[in-house]
């Protein structure tokens, strides 16, 4: 029931009407938990991406010297690469935000997000393009900026990417943290302090390629957890479990809390107002992100 308008409908799933949290505010797993997967996790990246790097170094035979550490020997494939643009694009807000602005505008909401950070991947990948062939030596883009554009251009973009980094680490540290704290009770200062440990052994023991490779395991689990959750939402599920039954609750909901300014009050139409712009500022704010 809609307190303001109301209006009410049947809907199966009444435990959830009005709550502001999944969980309740309870935790769902002990404190324990949490630490077991944060220094879990960190520990099984760090040895598994660094024996693989040795058994690349002993039967393959790559010398790991400071150009193979900054550039992974300059031979990435197409498939690895887009596996770590997977994972690395994946922040803690892929996942958050497009819920939450799922949330209010409905089907618009995360079409938008995704739209929004895929644009400039596609013409990042064009740039990268001619960068590999007129500067086929470099090894960061500000490298680059250095030796076209010189000194002050140089100070400048190092500027931009210095305070890019801290925001988007920070962004990532917190959202994870957040994540760990609201399912385990894991005290959030000790999840951001302990988070990072995993990921700066692995990159120390292996470089560029370890972080690649570790990448691939992460693009991997991520993609088992959506099979999983499409699996368990329109299969499997006791209060939904097929399309048709979480069509016909959005259709439900819509008549109940009708989202503002989107057509006909539904979650399931394109036509937002709510939605586009949104989208304008994602796209926008992601071509400051990656340019």
């Amino acid at each position: 029931r809609n307190p303001v308008t109301n209006v009410s409908a049947a809907w199966p799933l009444t435990k959830y009407c009005g709550q502001a949290s999944f969980f309740g505010g309870v935790p769902a797993l002990p404190e324990a938990a949490g630490y077991i997967v944060v220094l879990g996790f960190g520990l099984f990246f760090s040895l598994f991406t660094t024996l693989l790097v040795y058994l690349d170094k002993w039967f393959v035979g790559t010398a790991y010297t400071s150009e193979q550490f900054n550039t992974a020997g300059r031979s990435v494939g197409t498939g690895l690469t887009a596996s770590v643009l997977v994972s690395q694009w994946t922040w803690a807000a892929t996942l958050l935000q497009s819920s939450n602005v799922a949330y209010q505008y409905g089907l618009s909401g995360p079409y938008w997000y995704a739209a929004g950070a895929t644009i400039q991947i596609f013409l990042f990948g064009i740039l990268s393009i001619e960068l590999k062939r007129k500067a086929p030596t470099a090894h960061t883009m500000c490298e680059v900026i250095l030796y076209r554009w010189g000194r002050t251009a140089h100070k400048v973009f190092l500027g931009f990417a210095l305070v890019t980094n801290v925001i988007v680490t920070a962004m990532l540290l917190l959202g994870g943290a957040a994540v760990v704290t609201s399912l385990t009770g894991m005290n959030i200062y000790a999840a951001s302090f302990l988070i990072p440990i995993g990921v700066i052994l692995y990159t120390l023991s292996g470089g560029l390629k370890a972080t690649f490779l570790a990448s691939y395991v992460h693009t991997a689990i991520i993609f088992a957890m959506l099979v999983l959750f499409v699996v368990v939402t329109y299969m499997t599920d006791k209060e939904l479990g097929s399309p048709t039954r979480v069509y016909e609750g959005l259709q439900t909901v819509s008549t109940v809390f009708p989202v503002a300014n989107n057509k006909g009050g539904s979650y399931l139409t394109m036509m937002s107002q709510g939605g586009t712009i949104f989208g304008i500022i994602n796209i926008v704010g992601n071509f400051g992100t990656v340019f």
